[in-house]
């Protein structure tokens, strides 16, 4: 598997880049499979693909604290992105795992980061609903999948030094809730994990074996999408 540790200054370039990555494998530029990590150094806030504005964001607290509302391409719930907010994506070869289910998926990569963060910190931890990891029924990695024909994108994020209490000022309550939350507050609901980041890069490379770089970054493909999608409010405001 391929290795690539890469964060843009501009929020949009950060989800622009999973889709050309996908896109890598999807054509076959890229043959190895690809594991990229990064954090982002502002505060964001990124809606699942068939997300409402209206209902999962505080339009008010972003418009006046100048935060930046973008748009994913896999689906899952909004997300407050920030310093602290630790985000991996896995982009994988979909004819050679050949996953039945968007569950299986999931399972393929959260049972491995389950044993991988238990190994770690000692504590349980359990997989919530069909792609949240939990320790005490409290979240702290939330996980989104998007399929290709032939490549699959799974992403997601680890809360490590992040500020919780923001979250209920820039999201409403998630419209839909894996019965495991019961309703609870972001600041009930979520937790954090007692880890370094750069700890977990190290534990994410040995648990999927990639330790060779990837030498082949499309960042005129990523410039692209950002102008025609990522970038635009009739992406990001299209619901």
């Amino acid at each position: 598997m391929k290795y690539l540790d890469l964060a843009f200054a501009n929020p949009a370039h950060n989800l622009a880049c999973d889709e050309a990555l996908l896109e890598l494998i999807e054509t076959g530029q890229v043959k190895d499979e690809i594991l990229r990590v990064w954090e982002p150094a502002q505060y964001f806030v990124v809606l699942g693909h068939a997300n409402a504005r209206r209902a999962e964001v505080n339009l008010f607290a972003c418009k006046e604290d100048r935060i930046t509302i973008l748009r994913r391409m896999s689906g899952g719930g909004a997300v407050l992105q920030g310093p602290g907010c630790f985000n991996y994506s896995l982009v994988l070869n979909g004819a050679a795992h050949r996953f039945r289910t968007v569950r299986e998926g999931f399972r393929h990569v959260l049972e491995r980061h389950r044993n991988m963060i238990q190994t770690l910190t000692g504590l349980e931890v359990a997989l919530e609903g069909i792609s949240d990891l939990a320790i005490d029924a409290r979240k702290f990695s939330g996980n989104a999948q998007y399929r290709k024909s032939r490549a699959l994108l799974i992403h997601g994020t680890f809360l490590l030094d992040f500020d919780l209490s923001l979250i209920g000022r820039y999201l409403q309550l998630p419209s839909k809730q894996p019965a495991y939350r019961q309703n609870r507050s972001h600041l009930e609901f979520l937790t954090k994990l007692p880890v370094r980041s750069a700890e977990l890069r190290e534990r994410l490379q040995e648990s999927w074996s990639a330790r060779t770089a990837l030498d082949k970054i499309p960042i005129d493909r990523i410039d692209m999408l950002v102008q025609q999608r990522y970038g635009g409010k009739e992406w990001s405001e299209k619901f």
